[in-house]
């Protein structure tokens, strides 16, 4: 599987449950934190999409969606160790922990496999 399937789809998550959190309890924190990160994931897995689409792998893109991931992990961790509260740090904590969990298994395992190209 490439990073870039799950990636996507993990930014938007993140950018729709900032605007969740800001829309509902008018959280700018909440609105900021998932939009920034969100965006910055999207982006990395738009410049893995085209790497790929390159028959490349993108490490940069690789490198920067596991910091992101693991940033998250660790912050969303803390804010549940504080307020023992499942929604939305528990689960944020969780999902990002599991993604930085595959981003380290891509990287160590040389990133996206390309397919044999075709003659």
């Amino acid at each position: 599987m490439h990073d870039f399937c799950f990636t996507i789809p993990y930014g938007l998550l993140l950018v729709g449950g900032g605007a969740f959190g800001y829309i509902h309890k008018g959280s700018i924190p909440s609105l900021l934190g998932g939009v920034v990160s969100g965006l910055l994931l999207i982006v990395a897995g738009y410049i893995s999409l085209n790497a790929f689409g390159k028959r490349k792998n993108s490490y940069f893109a690789l490198f920067l969606e596991t910091v992101c991931a693991t940033a998250l992990t660790w912050v969303m961790g803390q804010r549940y160790m504080e307020t023992s509260k499942v929604m939305p740090a528990g689960v944020v904590a969780g999902i990002s922990g599991l993604m930085t969990l595959f981003y380290l298994y891509k990287l160590a395992t040389g990133g996206n496999h390309l397919p044999a190209k075709a003659d």
